[in-house]
């Protein structure tokens, strides 16, 4: 049996981990799948923002005309994109790959790894120990068992596979209500295809503010066709496609014909074919692996982050359990914790929604005073130069602090101004400070969150602002 220092299962965040500070360690660093790098990089944030801006691109003849510019799209190359963004994906991957291998301090192992006791895995025929170990194992798309699933197989789709595809469907049924499924609505209906999008409940991005849930929802339907409250019973092969069934709250039963279905109903850990409990590793629900503050496991000696272990399943989550991670196999005797106060998390869809925080909805429920002001994007210089229609930034505040207590922002480049919100709780920075403390340069977009929080000021007059 071999013995390491550490060993790594997942090639994600995991191979991040593995940095010139572990050089006089012996590593192992275990992965299953086929590519290397993990789900953000091949299948997930990465691979999916690069099909988006070719389907802002695609959608833009529209926005270009109502501001008196004539432009055609003739249609997509789809797989010139998709050759285009895994050619150098898959590079990416390999190249990792390859680095990885020929380290000095670190071995690779393929293949699925599995506990056979406390600290000691097994990989294929190989067996080992390690004084430390990490799980990074990820997550995967949830699938469904389905009547009529498995005869359609080749045209069902998740988000692992569906980007990898050799010829886009004129017609997709997408199923789901998050961003996953919101993402992709954008790129196919962007890039052409006729996209039908199907949730069990009566909203989507349920876990963003009402008010910016409800707007997306209502501008994505002038782009989109949507069937609400409505769940998937059967699958059924129709000529080259398929008839997607569903029922809504009465019985009442729907067909809808296409040339392929996109499930996009949440994410399962990967954490079941891990052997944890001949390890002595708890679980909470759904195989989510139970962590201290400092990422340790109930089994001394292994460790657990991103989406195996944490609450929120993004990739700058990850990133940073790494890097507490990373400290704490480095200094045990400083154990660090992450700090989840201020997690922001973004949807790339048409239109772009962020947010940091609090929902109003969630002030309310914990019996929180908080003060909210609304801007426009319509009602700034550089919303006026988009002839915006529908777009605006959301700030709720401590009315006795002034502090932030959530941001969220729907419209063009909302991922990016998040930022300075973002930075703002992070810090401590005080809304009239945040407001006037600094320079907004004119009349370029982030004016319109700068309005934002001076319509805090102006509303709600704190005593502070002219100290």
């Amino acid at each position: 049996m071999q013995h390491f220092d550490l060993a790594v299962i997942g090639s994600g965040s995991g191979n991040s981990l593995i940095d010139e500070r572990f050089s006089d360690w012996n590593v192992a660093l275990i992965e299953r799948d086929p590519v290397f790098g993990g789900t953000c990089l091949n299948r997930g944030c990465i691979p999916t923002k690069m099909f988006v801006i070719p389907a802002d691109l695609a959608a833009s003849p529209a926005e270009a005309k109502r501001l008196g510019v004539d432009l055609r799209r003739e249609g997509s190359d789809w797989r010139a994109i998709r050759d285009r963004i895994f050619g150098r994906i898959d590079a990416v991957s390999a190249g990792g790959l390859d680095w990885r291998e020929r380290s000095e301090n670190v071995t690779v192992f393929h293949g699925e790894a599995s506990f056979t006791g406390p600290k000691t895995l097994k990989i294929g025929d190989d067996e080992i120990s390690a004084d430390q170990i990490v799980i990074a194992t990820g997550s995967r798309p949830r699938r469904l068992d389905l009547p009529g699933l498995d005869e359609v197989a080749d045209l069902v789709y998740t988000s692992d596979d569906i980007m990898r595809i050799d010829k886009r469907p004129q017609r997709l049924v997408i199923v789901g209500g998050g961003y996953i499924a919101a993402e992709f609505a954008h790129i196919f209906g962007g890039l052409g295809t006729d996209v039908t999008l199907i949730n069990r409940s009566d909203r989507l991005l349920r876990s963003y503010d009402r008010e910016v849930a409800d707007q997306f929802q209502h501008l994505l339907s002038q782009k989109v066709k949507l069937r609400l409250n409505q769940a998937l019973s059967s699958v059924e092969r129709e000529g080259d496609g398929i008839v997607v069934v569903t029922t809504d709250r009465n019985g009442i039963e729907y067909e809808y014909f296409a040339d392929g279905l996109l499930l996009a109903i949440g994410r399962d850990r990967n954490s079941d074919a891990l052997n944890l409990a001949a390890a002595g590793i708890e679980t909470r629900s759904a195989g989510q692996i139970r962590v201290d503050a400092e990422h340790r496991t109930s089994a001394p000696g292994v460790w657990a982050m991103g989406d195996v272990s944490s609450d929120h399943l993004l990739k700058h989550v990850a990133n940073a359990e790494t890097r507490t991670v990373q400290h704490n196999l480095l200094h045990p005797d400083d154990l660090q914790e992450t700090d989840y106060r201020y997690v922001p998390h973004a949807v790339f869809s048409s239109p772009q929604v962020a947010a940091v925080g609090a929902t109003e909805e969630q002030l309310r429920q914990w019996g929180v005073p908080y003060v909210v002001a609304t801007q426009r994007y319509a009602d700034v210089a550089y919303g006026w130069a988009l002839e915006d229609e529908g777009h605006f930034v959301k700030l709720l505040a401590d009315p006795s602090s002034w502090h932030l207590l959530g941001a969220h922002i729907i419209g063009p480049q909302a991922s990016t101004l998040i930022q300075p919100l973002i930075q703002a709780m992070s810090f401590g920075q005080r809304v009239p400070d945040l407001a006037r403390g600094q320079y907004w340069i004119h009349p370029a977009l982030p004016e319109v969150v700068e309005n934002a929080l001076l319509g805090l000021l102006a509303a709600h007059q704190p005593a502070e602002l002219g100290k």
